[in-house]
């Protein structure tokens, strides 16, 4: 995918460069955070259910964290594979994909502060989702 055509800098493509760019952001940020919660799973478990304590989630807390869990791992997987296909010219829509689940990620983390009331939190997080949404559009390119 890295063509040599269009905008380029030393014969680079810009826009995809950016899109391998902001695939391994992708990447980077989930396969972390996934991997911490698999390999601290009650650590996390532990913290999430006391995050929604006083929330009308508390018995669902378990549930919401596997589901989590999964969809950052996945995300994280899909933005790899993503940014593999598009160095080797195998397409973007798995790196898309990846985008996608990120931005869906982040937007389950968000909803989740908000109940919880960690209003600090959530705007923390809010240039994540506006970075995925950026990174979604450039793909429209």
């Amino acid at each position: 995918m890295l063509a040599f055509a269009g905008n380029s800098i030393y014969g680079i493509d810009l826009i995809a460069f950016l899109k391998v760019l902001v695939a391994a952001y992708g990447a980077v940020l989930f396969l972390q955070s996934g991997s911490n919660k698999l390999f601290d799973w009650q650590g996390n478990k532990s913290y999430i259910a006391s995050v929604f304590q006083k929330t009308f989630l508390r018995s669902w807390s378990t549930l919401l964290f596997v589901v989590i869990t999964i969809l950052e791992v996945t995300s994280g997987l899909c933005c790899v594979l993503g940014v593999l296909l598009l160095l080797t010219g195998g397409g973007e829509q798995v790196a898309a994909l990846g985008l996608m689940l990120s931005a869906v990620s982040i937007l389950c983390l968000f909803s989740g502060m908000r109940i919880a009331q960690d209003y600090a939190g959530s705007a923390a997080i809010t240039p994540y989702l506006i970075f995925f949404v950026v990174a979604l559009a450039l793909y429209s390119i």
